[in-house]
C-alpha cells in the first residue's frame, strides 16, 4: 500500500482522546463551526455559492441568511451545483464554491468533481458528513466521501474539529487556485459544524510539500530557444493549461516572434482570435485538416499547457512522428506521461513564456530566423483545399452546422459560449468564431453530458457579478445532453439568469449514432430519443396509431412550464428570427428548439486508436494518408482526391 502524501496525512480521523478534544485556543471570537465556515468563505472573498441543503449540512445552511456577504444560488441537483460552480470559475477566473449534504448529496456531486479535475477547474466543494462518533457505522446518509473523491480531486479533507475549519478552508482555497488548478473537497462532519471554536483571520496554512513551481529552472529556456532556431516546421500545440494561466497574450507573442502556427485543444479554443492568420484551429479527432496536418509534419512541437490527450494524439506512437518536443506545463506529472519531451519545462505557462520570449529574441539576434515560407505554403494549401464544411440535409430539416454559424454571426462579440457534450459540442468548437479568451466553456476531459445548462447558469451568475451582465451567455446543447439536467431551468428562471439556450434537436443521441453508423453497421441500438422526430406542417406533435405522442418532451411546453420563453424553428427563416428574438430578451431564459438533421456527421474525423495521418476529411477523402505532401507545395497530391472532392469543394464554397 502506498504511503500517504503530505497532504493526504491531514485527511484522517483523529483518535478520540482527551488531548485531542481539549479546547486550548481562546484568542478570537467564539462561535460554532458552522458560523466559522460561513465567515471563512466571506473572508476568502467568495461572492457566489451554489448548492442544495440537507440534514448533515443544515447547521451551515442555518447560518446563511440575508446578512451573509455571499450570494447563494439554489440549484435543483447536486451534480448541477458542481457544474454551476465550474461554469462560474471558468467565466470569472475565480474559485467556484458549492455546498451539499452527505451521502447521496455528496455522491451526486462526484461527477462534477471528476469533471473539474480532468479540466483543471479551481473549485471548492463542501460536503456534509455524519458526526465523528457515527463514522464507520453505516449511519443514515453516510458515505466515505474522502475515499470516494480522493482519486478524482486535487485534494480531499475530512474536518472533525470546529477549530480546524478556518485553516482548512484557507488551505482548500489556496490548493484549488494555485499550481495546476483543480477541485478540493472539504468533508465537514456535523460534529465540527455544531462544535464551538474561536475564530481568527487570517489563518496560517499547514501544507508541507506543497510548493508548485512557477518559474523555469536551469538551462531549459536556452535549450528551447536553440530548438526554435533550428526548426523549419514548428507548431505551437496549445492546451487548456494556457487558458487557465490566462496566457493568450504570451501565446500570440510567441507565435508572432517565431512565425509558428498555433493549434489548440478543445479547452483552449479562443486562446488567440480565430481571425489571427496563425491560428489553425483545433487539432485531433475532429480538428481541422490544417491543424492536424501541421502537427503530423512538424519538426518541432511546442506543447503549451497540453497533456497529449488521446483525442488529440490518436495513435500515440504515430503522433507528430518527426517532431522534437518542448513541453511546458505547471504539473510535473504531465511531463513525459504520454510523450517524452526533448526539453521539459515545468512552470506556469504565462510565466515561462514571459521568460522564454526574450531568450528566443537573443538567439535570433545571433543566428537569425529560419525561413518558414515553404512551411506556410504547405499549411495554406491545406487550409484552402480542406476548409470546414458540411453536407446539406436530405430531409428538409436544418443543418446543425449552419445553425451554429448563424448563432455565432448574430451574437454579441463578447458572448460566453457553453455547450453540453456530443456532436453539437464539436460543431460549436468548429464553427463558432472565437475572438476572446475565456469565451468557451465545455466539458473536455470527462465529456459529461448534462454539463451545459448548469455550467451556463454558473457562467451567467459570473457574468452578472464580474461584467455587469454585459457578456451574454449562449448554451448550445443537444436534446439528449440537455435532458440530463433540464430541471435546472427552474434555477435559471428563479435566479434571473438570462441564459439563451439553443437545442440542436435531432431526436437521437447524435455522437453515439454517428459511431453506430461508421463502426457498428448502422445498428441504431437505443439511440432514438423520439423527442422531436415527428411533426406536422405547423409543428404540432403527431401521434402514432396508439395515440402515443412521439414528441416527448415538448421542449417548448417544458420551457414555458419553468417560466422561460420557448421558440421552435424548422426553417432557416424561422431559425434566424428565433435567434434575433432570443438576443433581445434579457429578463429570463430563452430556449430555442432547432429541428436539425439526425444523419448529420462531424467531419473531419480520426477513428479512435487510429493514426492522425488517417484523418477523414469527408467520406472517401483522406488528405494525409501515407505521408501525402500538402497541396500547394508542388508535390503531386492527386492520390488524395477522388471523384467526390469536386463536389465537396463546391459545397465548401457555398458556406
Amino acid at each position: 500500500m502506498a504511503l500517504p502524501t503530505p497532504l493526504q496525512a491531514f485527511s484522517g480521523v483523529p483518535k478520540t482522546t482527551a488531548a485531542t478534544n481539549k479546547q486550548t485556543i481562546i484568542d478570537g471570537e467564539k462561535m460554532t463551526g458552522a458560523e466559522a465556515l460561513v465567515r471563512s468563505l466571506e473572508d476568502l472573498g467568495v461572492e457566489d455559492v451554489f448548492g442544495i441543503p440537507g440534514g448533515a449540512i443544515l447547521p451551515v445552511y442555518h447560518q446563511i441568511n440575508g446578512n451573509t456577504k455571499f450570494r447563494f444560488v439554489l440549484m435543483r441537483h447536486e451534480q448541477a451545483a458542481g457544474h454551476a460552480a465550474e461554469g462560474y470559475a471558468l467565466a470569472t477566473g475565480k474559485v467556484g464554491v458549492c455546498i451539499v449534504t452527505s451521502g447521496p448529496g455528496a455522491t451526486n456531486v462526484v461527477t462534477a468533481i471528476a469533471d473539474a479535475n480532468m479540466d483543471s477547474v479551481p473549485m471548492v466543494v463542501i460536503t456534509g458528513q455524519v458526526g465523528v462518533n457515527a463514522i464507520g457505522t453505516d449511519a443514515f446518509q453516510e458515505a466515505d466521501i474522502v475515499g470516494i473523491t480522493y482519486p478524482v480531486s486535487k485534494h480531499s479533507f475530512l474536518v472533525t474539529r470546529a477549530q480546524d475549519i478556518p485553516r482548512v478552508l484557507s488551505e482548500a482555497y489556496h490548493i484549488a487556485s494555485t499550481g495546476r488548478p483543480g477541485p478540493v473537497v472539504v468533508d465537514l462532519t456535523k460534529t465540527a459544524q455544531t462544535g464551538d471554536m474561536y475564530y481568527s483571520w487570517p489563518q496560517r496554512m499547514i501544507l508541507p510539500g506543497y510548493n508548485p513551481t512557477t518559474k523555469a529552472h536551469g538551462r531549459v529556456l536556452s535549450d528551447a530557444a536553440k530548438l526554435f532556431s533550428k526548426s523549419y516546421r514548428p507548431v505551437l500545440y496549445v492546451g487548456g493549461g494556457a487558458a487557465r494561466s490566462n496566457a493568450g497574450a504570451q501565446v500570440k507573442a510567441l507565435a508572432d516572434l517565431t512565425g509558428a502556427p498555433v493549434v489548440t485543444t478543445l479547452p483552449a479554443r479562443g486562446i488567440i482570435p480565430d481571425t489571427d492568420p496563425k491560428n489553425l484551429g483545433m487539432l485531433g479527432m475532429h480538428g481541422t485538416i490544417a491543424a492536424t496536418g501541421a502537427v503530423q509534419r512538424a519538426d518541432l512541437l511546442v506543447a503549451i499547457g497540453a497533456r497529449f490527450d488521446d483525442r488529440v494524439t490518436g495513435k500515440l506512437d504515430a503522433f507528430a512522428p518527426t517532431a522534437r518536443v518542448i513541453h511546458i506545463d505547471i504539473d510535473p506529472a504531465e511531463i513525459g506521461k504520454n510523450r517524452q519531451p526533448d526539453v521539459p519545462i515545468v512552470g506556469d505557462v504565462a510565466t515561462v513564456l514571459d521568460d522564454l520570449i526574450p531568450e528566443i529574441e537573443r538567439t535570433q539576434a545571433i543566428v537569425g530566423k529560419p525561413n518558414l515560407k515553404p512551411w506556410w505554403d504547405a499549411i495554406d494549401g491545406w487550409r484552402e483545399k480542406y476548409p470546414m464544411t458540411w453536407d446539406e440535409p436530405t430531409d428538409g430539416s436544418l443543418a446543425p452546422q449552419w445553425v451554429i454559424k448563424q448563432l455565432s454571426e448574430l451574437a454579441d462579440p463578447s458572448t460566453i459560449w457553453v455547450t453540453g457534450v456530443g456532436q453539437h459540442q464539436m460543431w460549436a468548437s468548429q464553427f463558432i468564431d472565437f475572438e476572446n479568451q475565456h469565451s468557451w466553456i465545455s466539458s473536455g476531459g470527462l465529456g459529461t453530458m448534462g454539463y451545459g445548462l448548469p455550467a451556463a447558469i454558473g457562467a451567467s451568475v459570473g457574468s452578472a457579478r464580474e461584467f455587469d451582465g454585459k457578456k451574454p451567455v449562449w448554451l448550445i446543447d443537444g436534446d439528449g445532453s440537455f435532458q440530463m439536467t433540464s430541471e435546472e431551468l427552474a434555477a435559471a428562471f428563479l435566479d434571473h439568469a438570462p441564459v439563451k439556450i439553443a437545442i440542436l434537436n435531432n431526436s437521437v443521441y447524435g455522437m453515439v449514432r454517428q459511431w453506430q453508423t461508421l463502426f457498428y453497421n448502422h445498428h441504431y441500438s437505443q439511440t432514438n430519443l423520439k423527442d422531436g422526430e415527428a411533426h406536422g406542417t405547423e409543428g404540432e406533435a403527431q401521434l402514432t396509431a396508439g395515440d402515443a405522442p412521439l414528441e416527448v418532451p415538448d421542449f417548448i411546453k417544458l420551457a414555458e412550464a419553468y417560466g422561460c420563453v420557448g421558440i421552435r424553428a424548422f426553417t432557416e427563416d424561422e431559425a434566424i428570427a428565433a435567434i434575433k428574438k432570443a438576443n433581445e430578451i434579457n429578463d429570463r431564459p430563452v430556449l430555442i428548439d432547432f429541428r436539425v438533421w439526425k444523419d448529420a456527421m462531424v467531419w473531419p474525423m480520426v477513428a479512435a486508436g487510429a493514426s492522425n495521418d488517417e484523418v477523414t476529411y469527408m467520406p472517401g477523402i483522406k488528405p494525409l494518408i501515407g505521408g501525402t505532401p500538402a497541396p500547394g507545395t508542388g508535390a503531386d497530391d492527386a492520390e488524395t482526391a477522388d471523384d467526390s472532392a469536386d463536389s465537396t469543394d463546391s459545397a465548401a464554397d457555398e458556406h
